[in-house]
């Protein structure tokens, strides 16, 4: 169950509800939106139903859609009027009957910020926070996610309505990512264009809501790192906790197995070189399984840059990815406050049941690599080889350095693939250790 809330009224949240209800329709999934503003109902005007039956006549989720009325321009979604304001309804016992397992839920919230907004709020699994570009709008919106984050509900994304970009206050949000961003259209609902960012919403959504709504790994479970031939490799994954180093030349594809882990957990994504628009647009075009990160840059001089950086680990969730794109602008810092961070990291990844993954470019490495290679639990090498013209560059992946498996002596040879939308891996997986041919072979007689 989603609410869709925005404290300013006019924002588009009735829109965006139907919108997304629509969307989920279109991809194959029953959807029901249900009106919780009962002093000033909106869904049934805009999907063009009638007033009656509202939610107060639904009694529970077994005839929740026979009481519905169907959108009329989808047969896949049902829509329920708000109740009057004379009802006795409890409004929050009321939704909370509603949550049939086969069909997407979507609460078309009040304005405000009162106790009107509270009751859908706390039933819902995740709000989608609504808001236009103008700065009452984005401050309402920052209200709203204030009253989510103290009823402990998860803010799954920001839609952006009547706009053409992100507005420089929405991209300093922690932990609230751009789902999507509606122009300025007459009729969002009957528009290709609009209907298009929906549908792109929709499809980012079911990514996040699996990562939501997996429970952070116990202490003696794996969790995925999205590379599918290292994680079989390795049983399933690394522990709770891990910080990874991932060593490549920067004219490699390392930058692809990133954006690939953001598919198996929700992930903050920081960037210290790249600018957050850059990171977005080459993770929407990367033609892997990729989720949908939090992106944010950071910069700064001396103890600055680190002061910034566990600003941003504090709000890490509870068992999701951190991302460092690159490490070496941290790495080139004072030894000691280096140092101090690490161990910070480390704690911080503990203490969330999360992943760290910092990428470390080795063209020029800087002095406090060793510093970080050292405190990583694992240290993955990405090795691009070019055979020559007319033929495929090769990826080799080696773990050199991992505490809880000190047999691994394998080298995986990976394979970029578009058009299977994944990272594949050829039959024969797994070089052998003791293999006497071909780049792994060479390397392992090297070692």
């Amino acid at each position: 169950m989603i609410a869709i809330a925005g404290a300013k009224g006019g924002c588009g949240k009735t829109t965006t509800t139907l919108g997304l209800a629509e969307a989920f329709g279109r991809g194959g999934t029953p959807a029901l939106a249900v009106d919780a503003d009962r002093q000033l109902p909106n869904l049934h005007v805009r999907g063009g139903i009638d007033r009656e039956p509202t939610l107060a006549a639904a009694r529970g989720e077994d005839d929740v859609l026979q009481v519905a009325q169907r959108d009329p321009r989808s047969s896949n979604v049902a829509l329920l009027p708000a109740p009057k304001p004379s009802s006795q309804l409890d409004t929050e016992a009321a939704l909370d009957r509603l949550a049939p397992d086969s069909v997407q839920s979507l609460i078309d919230c009040p304005s405000g910020a009162g106790p009107d907004v509270v009751d859908p709020l706390s039933v819902a699994d995740g709000v989608i926070v609504v808001t236009t570009a103008d700065d009452r709008s984005l401050d309402a919106a920052e209200t709203t996610i204030e009253m989510a984050n103290r009823l402990g509900v998860p803010v799954l994304g920001a839609i952006i309505n009547r706009s053409s970009d992100v507005p420089e206050t929405v991209r300093s949000w922690v932990d609230v990512p751009v789902l999507g961003v509606v122009p300025e259209i007459d009729d969002p609902l009957s528009s290709d264009d609009s209907r298009a960012v929906y549908d792109e919403i929709v499809r980012t959504l079911r990514t996040k809501n699996a990562a939501a709504r997996t429970p952070p790994a116990s202490a003696d479970e794996l969790l995925g790192t999205g590379i599918d031939a290292l994680d079989r490799r390795l049983g399933g994954g690394v522990p709770p906790g891990t910080v990874v180093a991932l060593t490549a030349d920067p004219a490699s594809q390392s930058e692809q197995l990133l954006y690939q882990t953001t598919a198996v957990r929700g992930s903050l994504y920081v960037t210290t070189r790249r600018s957050e628009r850059n990171v977005d647009r080459a993770i929407e075009a990367s033609t892997l399984e990729t989720g949908s990160p939090t992106v944010r840059r950071i910069d700064g001089e001396g103890s600055a840059l680190f002061d910034r950086f566990r600003d941003l680990l504090d709000k890490v969730p509870d068992g999701a990815n951190l991302l460092v794109d690159t490490a070496s602008a941290l790495e080139r810092r004072d030894r000691e406050a280096y140092v101090a961070f690490m161990n910070d990291l480390k704690d911080g990844m503990v203490e969330t049941d999360g992943v760290a993954v910092l990428h470390c470019p080795t063209r020029t490495v800087p002095e406090n690599r060793e510093i970080t290679t050292h405190f990583a639990d694992v240290v993955l090498e990405l090795e691009t080889v070019s055979p020559g013209v007319d033929a495929d560059v090769e990826h080799y992946l080696s773990v050199p350095k991992h505490r809880a498996d000190c047999g691994f002596s394998e080298t995986i040879e990976l394979r970029f693939d578009g058009t299977s939308n994944a990272i594949t891996v050829p039959a024969d997986e797994e070089l052998a250790a003791g293999s006497d041919s071909g780049v792994a072979g060479e390397r392992r007689a090297d070692e």
